[in-house]
Order: C-alpha cells, then sequence, then structure tokens
C-alpha cells in the first residue's frame, strides 16, 4: 500500500489549470496573478504538496524508511520504544528518522510535515499530551500514508494501534497499595485528553471503588505537559500534601512524572515510604538503584517498538489496501520493591 505523494499533475488537474501555471505559481512567478497564485499555494497546503527530489520514489513506494514521532528520546520508556523499532525495520531493510515532539501539538504538526517531506513510506506515532486535534494525521491518511498508534493512540483514527494494559497496571498498582494499608491513594497523571491518561485512572478508580474507597476528586492531579514542565508537576505535588488530609500514597502515571515525583518529594524532605508510598508506570533501568527502590509497573517498550513496527511494514508491503486493523494490548507487570513497602512507626 503506497502513499501517493500529490504532485504538479494532480494540483493542475483539480484546479483546470495548465501545468505549466501550476508550475509557475508555485515558484511566485511574475507571470501569474495573485489570484491564481494564491488558490494554487492553498490547493497545495491543504493536500500537503512538497516540492521533494525524492517524490517519484515515495510515489513508488521504495524509499524504505518510516518516521518516528515520540515525545522525548531521553525518556526510558520511548528509548526502549525505539530500540524495538529499529531491530524490527533494519531486519525488513528499513530505515528510520526519528523526531520528538516534547509534547507540543505544534511541533509534531511540524515533525509529521518534515517526516512526509523526507518521503517517508509510513509513520508510528505517539500523540503528544497536547494534542486533541488530529485532522493533520487523518489528511494524511485519507491521501495514503500508512500510519500506526503506539502508546497514546487515537480513537478517530481507524488503524492499527499497539497499546498496554494500562486500566489493568494502574488497577493491580492500586490495589497493591491498598492492601499494604494504604487508604488514602492519591493519583499524578497525565494530560485529561490523553487515551493513557483515561485508561489508568480507570484502573485506580476501578481499584478504589470495589475496595470500598471513596474516590477524592481532590487527589487527582492532571499535568498537561506530562511532567516535562516540573513547576507544573511541583505545584500537583505541593496541592497534594497540603490538602487537609494528605495522601498516604501516590500513583503516577508516567515515567518521567515518576522519578520526578520521587525528586520532588526528596526535595520537600519528605520520606518515601514512611510519609507517602509512591508507586509509578516507570520503565527506567535504575528502579532496583534508587533510594528507596521503586515499585513501579513496567511495561514492555521493546515489544510494543516492534510490533508496531512490524504492523506498519504489513501497510505499506499489502498489495491491497489495508481495511482490517488490529488494537493490540500487551500485559504489564508490576514489580514491588521498597517504595511502597509498609514500615513500622518509628
Amino acid at each position: 500500500m503506497n502513499f501517493d505523494a500529490i504532485t504538479i499533475r494532480d494540483i493542475a488537474r483539480e484546479l483546470q489549470l495548465s501545468v505549466s501555471t501550476v508550475s509557475k505559481a508555485l515558484r511566485d512567478s511574475y507571470e501569474i496573478s495573485e489570484k491564481t497564485k494564491k488558490l494554487v499555494l492553498e490547493y497545495a497546503k491543504e493536500n500537503n504538496y512538497r516540492p521533494n527530489p525524492m517524490a517519484q520514489s515515495l510515489k513508488k513506494g521504495h524509499s524504505k524508511s518510516i518516521g518516528i514521532v515520540v515525545s522525548s528520546i531521553d525518556n526510558q520508556f520511548f528509548s526502549q520504544v525505539i530500540n524495538g523499532m529499529e531491530s524490527e525495520a533494519y531486519s525488513q531493510g528499513y530505515n528510520v528518522i526519528i523526531t520528538q515532539s516534547h509534547e507540543s501539538y505544534d511541533l509534531e504538526v511540524q515533525n509529521v510535515s518534515h517526516l512526509i517531506h523526507r518521503a517517508i513510506d509510513g509513520l508510528l506515532i505517539s500523540i503528544a499530551t497536547e494534542t486533541a486535534d488530529v485532522e493533520h494525521l487523518r489528511r494524511l491518511q485519507q491521501q495514503g500514508l500508512p500510519i500506526v498508534f503506539f502508546d497514546r493512540v487515537s480513537s478517530e483514527i481507524d488503524t492499527h494501534k499497539v497499546i498496554v494494559d494500562n486500566l489493568g497496571g494502574s488497577y493491580q498498582a492500586t490495589i497493591h497499595l491498598i492492601d499494604s494499608g494504604y487508604k488514602n491513594i492519591a493519583h499524578i497523571t497525565s494530560s485529561v485528553t490523553s487515551s493513557v491518561t483515561t485508561q489508568r485512572l480507570s484502573g485506580y478508580v476501578q481499584a478504589l471503588v470495589e475496595r470500598g474507597i471513596e474516590v477524592n476528586d481532590q487527589y487527582i492531579k492532571y499535568c498537561a505537559h506530562g511532567g516535562l514542565n516540573l513547576e507544573e508537576l511541583e505545584q500537583a505535588v505541593d496541592e497534594l500534601l497540603q490538602s487537609s488530609t494528605p495522601p498516604d500514597a501516590i500513583l503516577t502515571a508516567s515515567d518521567r512524572i515518576t522519578t520526578s515525583t520521587m525528586t520532588l518529594l526528596h526535595k520537600k524532605n519528605i520520606r518515601i515510604p514512611q510519609d507517602v508510598a509512591l508507586v509509578g508506570f516507570s520503565n527506567t533501568v535504575l528502579a532496583d538503584v534508587l533510594n528507596p527502590s521503586l515499585t513501579s509497573v513496567h511495561q514492555p517498550a521493546f515489544e510494543i517498538g516492534k510490533k508496531a513496527t512490524e504492523m506498519l511494514l504489513s501497510i505499506i508491503n499489502s498489495k491491497r489496501p489495508v481495511t482490517e486493523f488490529e488494537n493490540v494490548i500487551l500485559p504489564t507487570e508490576l514489580f514491588i520493591r521498597n517504595s511502597s513497602l509498609k514500615v513500622a512507626p518509628e
């Protein structure tokens, strides 16, 4: 299945102009009226036209490159995902081009545009926490670009998606805290629009309800930038610690939020787990050597990347349009360490 890049001939046909006129309009030639230039440029922009020396290879589906959009490559989770992607891509003779959104919608749109300009055969993307509108992706898919979502996905676009059992992971982590004797359990999570936020919040709420613990909205804190903005996260932590009944445990919903929350608690001389227990979603390889060692929900990041790439390449290499898609949910695993273990009062 090939992504058909729009050409000058396509523009000319749609606007009922000559190829020469379109070409000159795109070059801002004095020979073409401003009205015609405006018409051509607007159509070209709306339909993702890019003057590109690799356009012919893209048209034939032979660029042998796939684009990747993640929030940040210094995030342990995403770096492990990328390792899985590279492993599968290289084994099938494809190269990868990696970009970072830094949780910005505008940067995500810019990165996707850049990748299209580089003549990618397909796109692997985890949506930025700021992204609520996926029209930039929907338009490309409608034009034929194979897209596979991983981790943070959109329900508005029908394609292959690879996620982990977010609900089950947060449910298991919350049950662990309840069974360990904690009753006032807070949850620090990411953007309210993120699919991951919704699923992990659901698991947290489900565990509380099942064990007869009232859900306290004051204990649920959203960080729109997923922990990248430390001031935003610190405000959430401060609000929890300064509440009339401070939490005795915190469940954090992402790698960066987890490790940054631990750092903030240390700076505020909050003892873990004596004052506040901590459990998070984290793929950091340092979980065992942190002080205290970190109880965390581990995600099979490498497998996510490998599976997502395998599915993308299956679309790219398909001889016919792909109309049936799969939502793959990989299991998580809770590793219990010292940060959540109840200790006797001193």
